[in-house]
């Protein structure tokens, strides 16, 4: 019932032509490519999903990508379909023994290559200028950006991307609004940006959207743990107390861990009447008086 995938020491492409009823096997095959630098959001409308995945069909961005994974010497293998294939490049390695009695969770290096997560705290120890603020953990993609491989004429940002030797262009457009909340929040919290994205896309846009510095730190897909098909942001690694801990982000799988120290936003793609980050910025400014996050997001009704 599926079409077959090649994967001659390339990452694997679909040899049919991307339709509705084989979108989610193109999405689960492309959208957690360990080189593609910024994972393709389910949670967006159908449209847009389509239109994600065909702009990396359509450029050949999959095709492109080397394959970190044992797949790559099967060049001579004969191309039969099984299911497991669509998951030999999506930062699995089901050829690789892990501890059966290891219940840490684990983390997938940008290689495709598996490792437990480290003891050592993600962020330094606090700057004395934030001695005492809450931290702020806050999402790129669809939180504060939305980004494409398709041409866009009102790009914000275009940003040149290098995979497997070729340059590829990513359009970004800046969620609106975002200018004033960050320079806000930069104010009020020792804020980090988390991104499940790769740093050689997430770095460059960071530098072009953060203007005020508000950005203390920045951590991006490996320092994220692989949890059950998602890459989930482990607030506890951080190095923070976790009653000082809040996240933003638009996907609720990135903070299954932590949902109570979550404040969601909707998914953004390109409303620009949108004024969601503009509304959310006088709750900020109470939150930031506060000793215990806990007690204002159990108030709001956000955590549970």
């Amino acid at each position: 019932p599926f079409p077959k995938l090649g994967c001659r020491r390339l990452c694997p492409t679909l040899k049919s032509p991307l339709t509705d009823s084989l979108l989610p096997v193109w999405t689960e095959t492309v959208r957690l490519l360990p080189c593609l630098p910024i994972p393709i959001p389910l949670n967006q409308p159908y449209s847009q999903l389509k239109k994600d995945v065909s702009s990396i069909v359509l450029n050949d961005i999959s095709v492109g990508i080397r394959c970190p994974c044992p797949c790559r010497f099967l060049e001579e293998a004969p191309q039969s379909w099984h299911f497991e294939s669509l998951f030999c490049c999506l930062c699995h390695k089901e050829t690789e023994q892990i501890p059966v009695n290891n219940n840490a969770p684990l983390l997938v290096e940008e290689n495709g290559t598996i490792s437990k997560v480290p003891a050592k705290p993600l962020l330094p120890q606090i700057k004395s200028k934030d001695s005492g603020k809450i931290c702020v953990v806050i999402d790129l993609d669809e939180t504060l950006v939305h980004s494409s491989f398709k041409p866009v004429n009102n790009a914000d940002f275009i940003i040149p991307v290098e995979i497997d030797g070729t340059v590829h262009q990513v359009y970004v457009l800046k969620r609106p609004n975002v200018d004033e909340y960050l320079k806000r929040m930069g104010e009020l919290f020792e804020c980090v940006l988390f991104t499940a994205s790769l740093s050689k896309y997430a770095d460059p846009v960071s530098d072009l959207l953060d203007k005020w510095g508000a950005f203390r730190h920045r951590l991006f897909r490996e320092s994220c743990v692989f949890h059950q098909g998602n890459y989930v942001k482990d607030l506890s690694r951080l190095g923070r107390d976790l009653n000082k801990v809040i996240i933003v982000d638009n996907s609720p799988a990135s903070y299954i861990f932590h949902p109570d120290n979550a404040v969601p936003v909707t998914s953004w793609f390109e409303d620009m009447a949108d004024t969601e980050l503009l509304d959310l910025i006088p709750f900020f400014e109470r939150l930031s008086q506060v000793e215990d996050v806990y007690d204002i997001l159990k108030q709001q009704g956000i955590a549970s």
